[in-house]
């Protein structure tokens, strides 16, 4: 049986298709894939297709695009139909949305909606970027204790079509507190006379409005939830974070990861829509940076220039034991990243983890300066070897120590430990295995 995905993928027609093609594409082919589709095209095009689609058509299409794309057919229709599909969408979606347009479309857009819609967009859109309150939607179920399994049902069936879903309801005092949840198959399953205070779960897993979405993905991972309520600091229920949100926002603290261990400065656009200028002045910063903190090896090199005249050979192994310096550094540092990302370890953990870390780096070490010891013997004798074996066993321990305490130092500075990954934790052992290596080299071979 052929996966679906790509069946549907083949059937997704060129720019230039024929109409009967475009026409029977748009007639069969999930809204994702019809997303997708018009985001590639001019935009000109692709807003005269989606104009022409019914009104819940539209609107679900259009929140399957792509942010940037969402924004630039927001500038180009009218704001009041742009207020049509704003006030069908997801709470958290027209508040991404509304985020990332120009004050003045914010301003003119909020003249078209309804108060409902612009009191939640306003809420949602002032909570700090990244945090649960940022991505949680208001669209959720509730249910009050002294409520029957039957009078439940019958509310959430009146409910339903507003909510984002009903898998979950929560049950709240007078005061809107969270005192438990209850699932709908439990609901479903229990006598009808059965009182919701008897049935839910009074202990529901929860985490606060400032909570950083990685946190919420983290802990709808943890405990395997499709839903995960969000609550203030008195404990009232504010929104909830759907297993498909955390999801998205994790792949965004993933690349954003990913982009500050390529030292990178992070991004939003995607890499085939991003400017050159954007894409220029992302990366620059930090090759600038790394400029001066290179300029170290380079005056470690030329302190020690009597060292590398009278013993030509060592030059040839440099390379060698730097990289080995860097490479063991940034294993370290990247294990250490996505382990703390993932909730792994914490900072609480640092002294076990670099004690550990210490006999691993010892073990490595020794393992490389055993294989480099007769290339030493042949390049340059027993002297340059025992050099180039000890130089090894220092450098890549050095940098592994540099990988694994960087992260964690990172972290205790409230900053991303992701910036401590790849070219940071290479330059700042390249200088150290400079330095190490011809210091031995000067201490034992009597120079």
């Amino acid at each position: 049986m052929r996966d679906a995905s790509t069946q549907s993928e083949r059937q997704i027609p060129d720019a230039d298709a024929a109409p009967d093609i475009v026409e029977a594409f748009l007639g069969t082919a999930h809204r994702v894939d019809i997303a997708a589709w018009l985001a590639d095209l001019p935009r000109r095009t692709a807003l005269e297709y989606l104009s022409a689609m019914g009104l819940d058509e539209r609107t679900e299409v259009f929140s399957f695009m792509p942010l940037n794309a969402q924004v630039d057919f927001a500038t180009a229709i009218a704001p009041s139909e742009l207020a049509q599909i704003v006030t069908v969408m997801d709470a958290d979606d027209r508040a991404d949305l509304f985020n990332e347009l120009d004050e003045d479309l914010q301003n003119r857009l909020m003249r078209h909606l309804a108060q409902f819609e612009r009191e939640d967009i306003r809420r949602l859109a002032g909570y700090a970027e990244a945090t649960a309150g940022a991505i949680m939607t208001t669209e959720y179920a509730t249910l009050r204790a002294d409520m029957t399994a039957q009078q439940a049902i019958t509310e959430l069936r009146r409910a339903a079509p507003e909510k984002e879903t009903i898998y979950r309801s929560y049950v709240l005092d007078d005061g809107r507190r969270l005192i438990g949840s209850v699932r709908l198959h439990e609901l479903i399953l229990a006598p009808a006379e059965s009182l919701i205070g008897t049935i839910m779960n009074d202990a529901p897993v929860s985490v606060r409005l400032d909570s950083s979405q990685e946190e919420v993905a983290n802990t709808i991972a943890r405990y395997d939830l499709l839903v995960l309520p969000v609550l203030d600091n008195e404990g009232r229920l504010m929104g909830i974070v759907t297993h498909d949100d955390a999801m998205d926002a994790m792949q965004e603290e993933t690349t954003e990861d990913y982009q500050r261990i390529s030292s990178v400065l992070p991004f939003t656009e995607s890499l085939r829509d991003a400017g050159i200028a954007v894409l220029y002045s992302r990366r620059v910063v930090w090759l600038v940076l790394l400029i001066f903190g290179n300029l170290f090896s380079g005056a470690g090199i030329a302190y020690f220039e009597e060292t590398i005249l009278a013993y030509v050979a060592l030059v040839f192994f440099l390379p060698l034991l730097i990289d080995s310096s860097g490479n063991a550094g940034s294993q370290s540092a990247t294990l250490m990243v996505r382990a703390l990302a993932t909730g792994e370890v914490t900072l609480h953990d640092w002294r076990n983890l670099i004690l550990r870390e210490l006999m691993i780096a010892g073990a490595l070490g020794a393992t490389m300066a055993i294989i480099v010891y007769p290339l030493g013997v042949w390049r340059g004798g027993y002297d340059v070897a025992l050099v180039i074996a000890l130089t090894m066993f220092l450098v890549v321990l050095v940098g592994s120590m540099v990988g694994m305490s960087l992260p964690f130092l990172l972290s205790r500075l409230k900053l991303d430990p992701a910036t401590a990954s790849g070219p940071l934790v290479t330059t700042i052992a390249d200088a150290a295995g400079v330095i190490v290596y011809f210091s031995i080299a000067t201490s034992l071979l009597a120079l």
